[in-house]
Order: C-alpha cells, then sequence, then structure tokens
C-alpha cells in the first residue's frame, strides 16, 4: 500500500500548471474521453484516464501516447471503483468476481461470519480478486438464522475479539442484527457488547436496524464516531422517523457526531419509498450506498450496486453525492480502503465506467411498491489494480 506522504506528494505534483499527471514513460491503459466523477478531487468534466503499473498516473483533458490498450468511454461516466460496505460476498468463492464485474472493486462482506465461521469466509475474502474486509457477526453462529441473538449468550466477548486478532487483516469491523426478530429485548445488551469488542481494537461497528424492540435514539446513544448504521429507511416500529413522519432529531445529531447512515438495499423490510420520501424531504440522504448483496441478488430487486444506485438517483439524490456514496464516503469508513475511491494521481487503479442510459425504468422497493425513473445506470467496464475485468468475468 502506497504511505500518505508519497501519495500527497504524487497528487500535489500532478496538479502542476492544471494538469493531473506525472511524466509518462508509456501507459497500460487509457480510459478516453468519458465524463469523469471524483468526488474527492471535486472532478466533473470530460478528461482521459491513463494507468501505469496498476496506478493512476495522469487524468487529463487529453493524455497523448498510444497505451497498451484502450476503453473508449466517450458518452459514459468514469468514475473511482465502486466500494459496497454491505455485502455478504464472503459466503461463496467466486461471488467476489461477480461484485468485480459490476463494477465493485472494493467490498465488506458485512456479518456473514461469526467466532465459529469465521475460517471459511475470511479465506474466501482473502482469496477475491478485489479488496476486500469482513465484519465478524457479534452471534457466534454469524448471519446465517433468524433470531441468533434471542439467546445472549450467543454474544461472546473473548470468543469474538479473539476470532478478530486471529484475522485482523480481513477482519476490520463488527456487525450486529437489532431487529426485534433477532433480538428481541437483548438488543441494546448485544450492542454493549459489540463494543466492549470493537472499542480496544479501535473498529468500527456496523448495526442492522428495523422494527427494532428499542427507539432508534436509544441505539444511537450507545454508538461511537465512525460506526454505521445500515437500513436507516426501514419502516415500521422505532425507525428514524417519528408517529407524525419527522426525523428523530438524534439522528442527525448522531450524524453530526460522526455516525454513518448506509442505504443497505437487501430484498426484506429494509426500505419502501414513502420512508425515503419522507425522510430526504426532511434533508436526510444515506452516506453511502450499498446492496447487502448476495450471488443471487441478480435475480432479485437488488440487482447490482449500479442498479441500487439508480433508485437513489431516481428519488432525488443528486449525481455527485450518488457517486460519493459508493466512492469517497464509503473509502473513508475502512483504514483498508486508504487511497481507495479516489482518481487522484498515485491511486491504485480501481475504475468504474457506467452507462446513464435515458428511458422508462421500473424500479421496486422490499414491500413490491414500484416507481418509474427515466434514467439507470449500467456498469460497462471495471479496472481493479489497472486491470481490465471483462462483463464475462
Amino acid at each position: 500500500m502506497m504511505d500518505r506522504r508519497r501519495f500527497s506528494t504524487l497528487a500535489a505534483g500532478a496538479l502542476v500548471a492544471g494538469r493531473f499527471q506525472v511524466p509518462a514513460t508509456g501507459y497500460d491503459l487509457i480510459i478516453r474521453g468519458g465524463r469523469v466523477i471524483d468526488p474527492s478531487t471535486g472532478l466533473d468534466g470530460i478528461r482521459d484516464v491513463a494507468v501505469r503499473a496498476g496506478t493512476i498516473v495522469a487524468v487529463d483533458a487529453t493524455v497523448d501516447g498510444t497505451p497498451t490498450e484502450t476503453i473508449d468511454a466517450g458518452g459514459k461516466l468514469v468514475t473511482p471503483g465502486l466500494i459496497d460496505i454491505h455485502t455478504h460476498a464472503g459466503r461463496e468463492p467466486a461471488a467476489a468476481g461477480l461484485l468485480l464485474r459490476d463494477g465493485v472493486t472494493s467490498f465488506i462482506d458485512a456479518g456473514s461470519a461469526g467466532a465459529d465461521n469465521i475460517d471459511p469466509i475470511a479465506a474466501n475474502v482473502r482469496a477475491a480478486p478485489q479488496v476486500g474486509g469482513l465484519l465478524l457477526h457479534i452471534a457466534r453462529m454469524g448471519n446465517v438464522t433468524a433470531g441468533e441473538l434471542h439467546d445472549i449468550g450467543a454474544a461472546n466477548v473473548a470468543v469474538a475479539r479473539g476470532a478478530i486478532v486471529r484475522n485482523l487483516d480481513v477482519a476490520v469491523g463488527i456487525k450486529v442484527r437489532l431487529s426485534a426478530s433477532v433480538a428481541g429485548a437483548n438488543d441494546l445488551e448485544a450492542l454493549r457488547r459489540c463494543q466492549e469488542v470493537a472499542e480496544p481494537l479501535g473498529i468500527p461497528i456496523m448495526v442492522h436496524i428495523g422494527q427494532n424492540y428499542s427507539p432508534v435514539r436509544t441505539i444511537l446513544a450507545l454508538m461511537k464516531r465512525g460506526d454505521i448504521i445500515t437500513h436507516p429507511y426501514a419502516p415500521g416500529t422505532n425507525s428514524i422517523l417519528d408517529d407524525s413522519g419527522r426525523l428523530e432529531p438524534e439522528v442527525m445529531s448522531a450524524r453530526r457526531r460522526g455516525i454513518a447512515f448506509d442505504f443497505g438495499h437487501g430484498v426484506t423490510g429494509h426500505f419502501d419509498w414513502d420512508m425515503v420520501d419522507r425522510a430526504s424531504r426532511q434533508g436526510f440522504w444515506p452516506d453511502t450506498i450499498s446492496t447487502d448483496w448476495n450471488i443471487n441478488s441478480s435475480t432479485t430487486v437488488v440487482g447490482d450496486l449500479p442498479n441500487v444506485m439508480s433508485k437513489l438517483l431516481m428519488m432525488g439524490m443528486p449525481l455527485p453525492d450518488v457517486i460519493a456514496a459508493v466512492t469517497t464516503n464509503a473509502a473513508r469508513l475502512f483504514p483498508i480502503f486508504e487511497n481507495r475511491g479516489t482518481l487522484n494521481v498515485g491511486a491504485p487503479a480501481d475504475v468504474t465506467v457506467m452507462e446513464l442510459r435515458d428511458g422508462e425504468y421500473p424500479f421496486v422497493d422490499n414491500y413490491d411498491g414500484t416507481r418509474m425513473g427515466s434514467r439507470k445506470l449500467f456498469p460497462f467496464a471495471t479496472v481493479a489494480g489497472g486491470r481490465v475485468i471483462g462483463r464475462d468475468g
């Protein structure tokens, strides 16, 4: 991994005379003529992106040279490689490769592994063809059954901490599900035990909410800077909205003190259009957009990450903010993504090229509600570490 000082030096040098590039000695790849949107630098314009030895070496209006390989991105979006912080790609050896084909160059497996089944899942994450990490489920059996925390004995602090310490290269946080069907009245105690594991290790907790036993304000009170709420648009009991549809004041207060809110699409009970409508009208959009993906997601309403991004775009979230939610914002949450989520010179060459097509597209929430959108994102090409990944994998 490039150290921060060298990265900053290269980036500063790239700004000379307004040109984002380092001296050319031949390029392995040039992505030509796309609309480059890079929230990390505030760039939104037609540019060429050049790659050499797995690193971005130029972002400029025109990059001269004859590269080994070219991607014609005319009429398409070019963004930093997409980061999906809520997947279950560690469950199957081939799953991460499918994500890569869909434009996802970095991912987190969020809670598939508990202490009792971490070894095969950690192995799959390590073997992934892109950067990956996992969040250990506080329940020993992982996210594999309903009601895993109805017996609070499943949340063993010492066992969970030991499992993380043995796998610090990929185990980057803790996951807990706090829906009443999962934890019941044990929800707050389960979260306290998560903090007992996380705080000494300096790692974040991802908290699954939705139809909770406890009010969301009491859950947020137990969370620290850097922790993450996933599924914030889940309707029903104890949601982020009060009985009058107003955003609970503790939600925005939590964001101000450094808690992130992750969309977390999924397939059951995690969002409906009315919740997104009500919250967005009060200025609440997600900090990150994720899929809650598994190997069967292409056959569900989830589809892929560009499809989920399109749903937020359809609801009125500005395109640059949608891109930031799957690049810059996501990269900030986990140290393993340092220098990812950017197209800055000197960064690893993780790049996603997408088409933003006009048309009539039906988008479905978790409750079979359908809304029509006029634009949809489709993955076109993925570059991971400088290597071009075809749509056939």
